[in-house]
């Protein structure tokens, strides 16, 4: 769909993403492109055709790519953007960057981003998703986003200009997360240490961690403020209306909503895209029909169907 360009990374064409992504499913995008570093991303970006769409992509650890694939270059960041840097209670962490480590590294440095420890995916992800658990929220301690435009320009990024909401924010279409600044309460590092191996234990005994998951498969439907935080007035949780509905432990082909948990959707060895989404939205269905909520997706679903 795009002539290939001069890069000091890596640009493959029909690159198969089901091996990309945590669900393990997914057909190929028309390019994958893993830049060397910042100015290879700036110089393939400023030269690639404007009406070429783009799609950045972290882990895949949240992301369900349909059978039929993406009609998009797909830019994934690697290891010229995972760097992690601390200097007193700030944080800078590549957009590669997995979650857990930038929360391991900072408690080294008696910093308190405890939160990011049990979150699946990197720290691009985290700031796109206004990732949080245990009461706290990317929001809470983001200082600047640093992103390259699709017209190739480094930009930073205040928490005004991406106006965290509960699992969103709004980022400039094209654009590429690069970095992200931190500032956390500062903590003794054994105590913080010790919370995250409790977090972990948690997490454990809650959520099917063995299986093969993406994570939330829904956002919880009501009773949230701006920053990600629940009022006072609803704080109704996904997993409960969907075990209300009946639909915990439903099978569709190859997925499966986790009898441990039943807002994670599992590939239980043989799913196709198409079978968990099906599922996912079997599951809104039901859930509708008992309740009259609308459950929203967490998990994005990009790409194309698979047609005969």
């Amino acid at each position: 769909m795009t002539p290939p360009l001069p890069v000091r990374g890596k640009l493959t064409e029909q690159k198969s993403l089901n091996d990309l992504t945590w669900l393990r499913v997914g057909g190929p995008a028309d390019y994958l492109f893993q830049p060397a570093d910042v100015e290879d991303l700036q110089e393939f970006l400023r030269n690639l055709p404007a009406e070429t769409p783009v799609f950045p992509m972290g882990v895949g650890s949240n992301l369900i790519v349909r059978d039929g694939g993406l009609r998009a270059v797909v830019i994934r960041l690697g290891r010229g953007f995972n760097g992690i840097d601390i200097e007193g209670n700030t944080v800078t962490a590549g957009a590669a960057a997995l979650d857990a480590h930038v929360a391991r590294k900072a408690a080294d440095a008696g910093v308190d981003l405890t939160f990011l420890r049990t979150i699946p995916g990197s720290i691009g992800g985290a700031v796109r998703m206004n990732a949080g658990c245990y009461g706290s929220y990317t929001a809470d301690v983001l200082q600047k986003a640093t992103i390259v435009t699709r017209a190739g320009k480094v930009m930073d990024l205040t928490p005004e200009d991406l106006n965290f909401r509960y699992r969103q924010t709004d980022l400039p279409e094209g654009a590429v997360l690069v970095s992200a600044t931190f500032s956390g309460p500062s903590g003794e590092p054994a105590e913080l240490h010790a919370r995250m191996q409790a977090q972990l234990r948690k997490r454990d005994e809650t959520q099917p961690t063995k299986d093969r998951s993406a994570g939330s498969t829904f956002r919880n439907p009501a009773g949230f403020s701006s920053t990600g935080r629940t009022d006072d007035v609803h704080d109704l949780k996904a997993w409960k209306v969907i075990d209300d509905a009946g639909m915990r432990g439903a099978i569709k082909g190859g997925a499966q909503m986790s009898p441990k948990h039943s807002n994670f959707l599992i590939n239980t060895g043989t799913a196709t895209a198409a079978d968990l989404e099906g599922l996912g939205e079997d599951v809104r269905k039901k859930v509708y029909e008992t309740s009259g909520i609308t459950l929203e997706w967490e998990i994005m679903r990009v790409g194309d169907p698979l047609t005969e």
